[in-house]
């Protein structure tokens, strides 16, 4: 299949919106202006200039649901009248106190609560290090021992996560828990794994987050295979590339120590590819969220359905893309029949800027993202001045 039916990929988008769009990513195709731009955001909230209006009828528009959970409603509905669903995540980053710990719980719950009663919103997502100290959860990745206070604080963190699970299993809301940097993954893998037990059974409570640019990722895939089969139980993925390649390949040139990161992209696709083909051929133990923008991917996830007779709608599987990126993929696969879900993330707009700083780095880097969605906007704009005339 080829996701070039530009009628099917932006009909929810009216000309005005259309246009604002394809502005918006010619403007961030220029990676130097780019960074540039980003510096004075960031300089501007530092200040405290009042950018914040800019920035929502602009990038955060693009890539948000709202400042609020109630805010992405309309989104949320929107989505809907196409057959595409909602993950909601509450994309505040970089806090690490109790207050803050707190707020996230209340999120969470909240979003459980709201999935619960919204079959548009089938997952809810939680980082780790929303609820976790960072440096508590890279002491434990390192092996190292924590003194009586650090242990109360990580428990304190386990307690939350308990919390947030025994709703979550009670009004049967699967947990998407993302997926981090190396220097934090084992332990969270750790914790998740004893989570697992804990409460997934014959339902999938608890998704973990896979990165194949890892590569250790496919043997720890047939481990977590191999528990699934020894407890009876079942097991979502979400799977994806993943997020953090430079930040990982510049932490090991630092400290001297082989990088976990495939060496080149071929791997990794290969990797991401096997991965897909492995899920589906257990699909009696595995859920599967692919997490991807990648056209090839998706036609290898379609292929090992048709193959292995796995039905398109099969609530084991879904596609899932970030909102705002390759509706292209999302809306010819939702007309398909196949069940998709958009990432919407949300939170107050200078909470989100890391958030946004990281979509738009990822946009004016990642090779051929950008430039697909420009042509196939302008090739929508096209076609609608020619029906028009």
């Amino acid at each position: 299949m080829e996701f070039k039916n530009t009628e099917i990929a932006f009909k929810h988008l009216n000309n005005f919106k259309l246009k604002k769009v394809y502005f918006l990513f010619l403007l961030i195709s220029y990676h130097s202006l780019t960074k540039i731009g980003l510096f004075f955001i960031q300089l501007a909230f530092l200040l405290k200039i009042p950018i914040e209006w800019l920035i929502k009828i602009t990038i955060f528009d693009q890539f948000c649901g709202g400042e609020s959970a109630m805010e992405c409603q309309k989104k949320i509905k929107d989505l809907s009248k196409f057959n595409i669903k909602t993950i909601l995540d509450y994309s505040v980053e970089g806090k690490s106190n109790k207050k803050d710990f707190k707020l996230t719980l209340s999120e969470t719950l909240k979003n459980i609560k709201l999935s619960s009663e919204n079959k548009n919103i089938p997952f809810v997502v939680l980082k780790l290090t929303s609820i976790f100290n960072k440096n508590l959860l890279r002491k434990k990745n390192s092996k190292l021992k924590l003194n009586n206070h650090e242990k109360n604080d990580f428990n304190y963190s386990l307690n939350i996560l308990n919390k947030i699970l025994i709703d979550a299993k009670s009004l049967k809301v699967p947990i998407m828990i993302d997926a981090e940097e190396s220097w934090y993954q084992n332990e969270i893998d750790s914790i998740i794994e004893k989570m697992i037990l804990k409460y997934n059974d014959i339902n999938t409570i608890i998704f973990t987050t896979i990165q194949m640019y890892r590569h250790d990722r496919i043997n720890y895939l047939k481990y977590l295979l191999k528990i699934c089969k020894k407890n009876n139980i079942q097991i979502g993925i979400k799977l994806v590339r993943g997020a953090y390649l430079e930040k990982e390949n510049n932490r090991a040139i630092k400290h001297n120590y082989k990088s976990p990161i495939h060496l080149t992209k071929i791997n990794c696709d290969n990797d991401f590819n096997q991965a897909i083909e492995f899920i589906c051929e257990n699909i009696s133990f595995f859920s599967l969220c692919l997490g991807s923008h990648n056209e090839t991917s998706t036609e290898i996830l379609m292929q090992s359905m048709k193959k292995l007779n796995i039905k398109k709608n099969n609530s084991k599987i879904y596609f899932s893309q970030l909102l705002g990126m390759s509706d292209n993929i999302s809306f010819n696969l939702s007309k398909l029949n196949y069940n998709v879900v958009k990432y919407v993330p949300y939170g107050p707009v200078n909470e989100v800027l890391p958030y946004l700083t990281r979509r738009i780095e990822e946009n004016s880097s990642v090779k051929g993202q950008l430039g697909r969605e420009i042509k196939l906007i302008k090739r929508e704009l096209k076609r609608r001045k020619y029906y028009s005339q």
